[in-house]
């Protein structure tokens, strides 16, 4: 049921930006604005319900927990980035949209690296020298 809220506030709000667009933009805006966050904060409560079950059935696997660390502070920037460029497409700024994009994606190659770096390790590892 949770979606039916969430599309419910959805729709009134693109209901009430389309209405406001006309003869207020800037609050047309600050409405898409704060029905993201809002919808953000909806989900965030889920989002750690899943985080806490992942990291149990980690422990019970006995893995690195460095590694489902960084596994979920890559997920996390991809969100994040997603939502900041989507907020600054909503304003008209396609450009930053896709520079926050790119920034996201770096940041997530640097954050690979080491666990990119074991996987390779580990392959090569396999080999027979």
């Amino acid at each position: 049921m949770d979606i039916i809220q969430i599309v419910g506030l959805g729709l009134i709000a693109t209901i009430l930006t389309l209405v406001i667009k006309e003869q207020k933009p800037m609050f047309a805006f600050l409405i898409a604005l704060v029905t993201g966050i809002v919808i953000f904060l909806f989900v965030i409560g889920k989002i750690s319900e899943v985080i806490r079950i992942i990291e149990r059935i980690a422990i019970q696997a006995n893995l690195n927990m460095i590694y489902l660390e960084t596994i979920l502070k890559i997920i996390g920037i991809a969100y994040i980035a997603e939502f900041g460029a989507q907020i600054t497409r909503d304003a008209g700024q396609g450009s930053i949209a896709t520079k926050i994009e790119l920034a996201g994606k770096i940041l997530i190659l640097v954050m690979a690296v080491p666990i990119i770096t074991v996987i390779i390790e580990t392959v090569i590892g396999l080999f027979p020298s």
